[in-house]
C-alpha cells in the first residue's frame, strides 16, 4: 500500500470511530480543561523530547507527549487547534509506522 492509500485508509477508520462517538454520546461541548497548570509538564515533555533526540534515541511516544502536553498547557482556542492538528498528525504518522511494520511483517 502506497503512503496516499495509507493515510486515507487510516483518516477513514479515525471518521468511523468519530462517527461511532457521535452514535452513542452525541455531539459533546465539553470544556476544554486545558490551561497553565499544565505549562510545567509542556516544557517537561519538550526537553525530554530534544534530550532523547540528542541522544538518537527519540520515539514517537517523546514527540506524541510533547504535541499533547503543548496543547493540554494552551488556553487560546486559535493556537490550541493549531497543537490538536500537530498532535493530531503525530498520531495518523504514529498509525502509518504501525501500518508499515505490519505490511512488511
Amino acid at each position: 500500500m502506497n503512503h496516499t492509500e495509507r493515510q486515507a485508509r487510516i483518516l477513514a477508520d479515525i471518521k468511523r470511530e468519530r462517527d461511532a462517538q457521535d452514535a452513542i454520546f452525541g455531539v459533546q461541548d465539553l470544556p476544554y480543561g486545558t490551561g497553565g497548570q499544565f505549562t510545567r509538564q509542556a516544557d517537561e515533555a519538550r526537553r525530554l523530547c530534544d534530550r532523547a533526540f540528542d541522544r538518537g534515541e527519540g520515539t514517537f511516544r517523546h514527540v506524541l507527549l510533547e504535541e499533547v502536553y503543548e496543547a493540554m498547557a494552551e488556553t487560546d482556542p486559535i493556537p490550541l487547534r493549531a497543537e490538536l492538528i500537530q498532535a493530531g498528525a503525530v498520531i495518523v504518522k504514529f498509525i502509518e509506522a504501525i501500518d508499515r511494520a505490519g505490511e512488511n511483517a
